[in-house]
């Protein structure tokens, strides 16, 4: 076993390995770029409905939800860089076999199945174990860093995919997408490592050595199922369940698959609306991190229901701001929504480890299972609702009704609930 000693200067490894972690999210959110700018070239050339090619998204972000607490045990068991370069493969298997499609089924299985196991397999429980074991201090930080670097990916991924397929065809995009993941891996396998320990130091901020994770002696799916039933005695829980189910259909499943074709119904070339998405991303960037530097200071049920409320009033103003061209109104939405667009997930995480302690990652990993059956559940519902009337402006205002309810639940969370769960 290494002797475990404190970092006395220089950079400390925790830092490495966030950097490492950071590049590796940007690398596999290429694909959750994808829909929103390729469901029109693909409605084009095979004729499918909007309502077909959001069925095929839904997969996607259902599985991508479902596997995440699988992928906090597996992580715990067969560490975090296997598990990681295994995703970051399957991703790029996945969008490369795309560029084959004939049916519409072959479209579910590649986006929808393959790029769903890939992707929830890193997802924010990648992020947030990363966080939780390589840093004690900062770890508010951290994790709005790293979940900037999963959200920004996707959305500064947008021009690229649009031009791409613009010039020269969504296939090409496709293969873009399956190069980028792919590259990460060797960075991956090379750099990152799954405990402190591995390198001889404490975590970040550590006084003392922290426990490297017991896995589970059942296993990884027996440890995330555990964690489910004990997390499921918490109104705490459900709550945070119900919270991010809606921030999950508000971002990926709303805005993220079909703001682009909503605005190219408006008269909006692709190309632009794709650009508007990448200015959400880069304020995502700046919006993140302060909210995880937010919550290493202030109460995190507060912090949740300020976003979701101004998240809201931003949804029920977009129908009247979407036009052909780009104005400052449409502007200033971007710029707040993209300083909200993902920072609900620090505090988040926060409860998650105050209320369940050492199950807390695989208790997030459930908590985001709900985001993306939020996400999957409104971007269906989306497509066949702009199927049947034409128009998506029933999606937009149901959206921010929902925000507002998100608003109350996380404010309404007991005070007290800040001891970990028993039983």
């Amino acid at each position: 076993m290494a002797t475990i000693t404190p970092v006395r200067r220089g950079v400390h490894p925790a830092w490495l390995v966030a950097a490492v972690a950071f590049v590796a999210l940007i690398g596999a959110a290429g694909f959750r770029a994808a829909p929103g700018v390729l469901m029109v070239p693909l409605q084009d050339e095979f004729g499918w409905s909007r309502g077909v090619l959001s069925l095929a998204v839904g997969v996607n972000l259902v599985l991508f939800g479902l596997t995440a607490p699988f992928a906090a045990a597996l992580m715990d068991r067969f560490g975090i860089r296997r598990v990681t370069s295994v995703a970051l493969t399957l991703i790029a298997f996945g969008a490369g076999l795309t560029v084959f499609v004939q049916q519409s089924w072959q479209i579910v299985l590649t986006w929808g199945v393959l790029i769903g196991l890939g992707t929830g397999s890193m997802a924010l429980v990648f992020a947030a174990t990363v966080a939780n074991r390589w840093f004690v201090t900062r770890r508010g930080l951290v994790m709005g860093i790293l979940t900037a670097g999963s959200a920004t990916g996707q959305l500064v991924f947008l021009p690229i995919v649009a031009a791409t397929a613009e010039v020269a065809g969504w296939r090409t995009a496709s293969l873009v997408i399956a190069a980028a993941a792919l590259a990460v891996v060797p960075l991956v396998w090379l750099v990152l490592r799954d405990h402190p320990s591995d390198l001889g130091v404490m975590a970040y901020g550590a006084s003392e050595p922290t426990p490297r994770p017991v896995p589970h002696p059942a296993g990884a799916a027996r440890a995330a199922i555990q964690a489910f039933r004990d997390a499921s005695h918490s109104r705490t829980f459900w709550a945070l369940m119900a919270g991010f189910a809606i921030c999950g259909a508000t971002t990926n499943g709303l805005i993220g698959t079909h703001f682009v074709p909503a605005a190219h119904d408006h008269g909006m070339a692709q190309t632009t609306a794709a650009g508007l998405l990448a200015v959400v991303g880069i304020f995502d960037i700046v919006g993140t991190v302060a909210s995880g530097w937010l919550t290493d200071r202030f109460d995190p049920r507060l912090l949740l229901g300020f976003y979701y409320f101004f998240r809201g009033v931003g949804l029920a103003l977009l129908p009247v701001l979407l036009n052909d061209a780009v104005h400052p109104s449409m502007v200033a939405f971007v710029v707040i929504y993209g300083l909200d667009w993902v920072a609900t997930v620090p505090p988040t995480v926060a409860l998650c480890r105050n209320v369940f302690g050492d199950s807390g990652t695989v208790v997030f990993g459930w908590v985001f299972a709900s985001h993306q059956v939020g996400a999957a559940l409104a971007s269906v519902a989306a497509g066949f609702a702009r199927d049947a009337t034409g128009t998506y402006t029933a999606a937009w205002f149901s959206a921010a009704a929902l925000c507002v309810v998100a608003a109350a639940l996380s404010v309404g969370i007991r005070r007290d609930a800040r001891h970990p769960v028993t039983g």
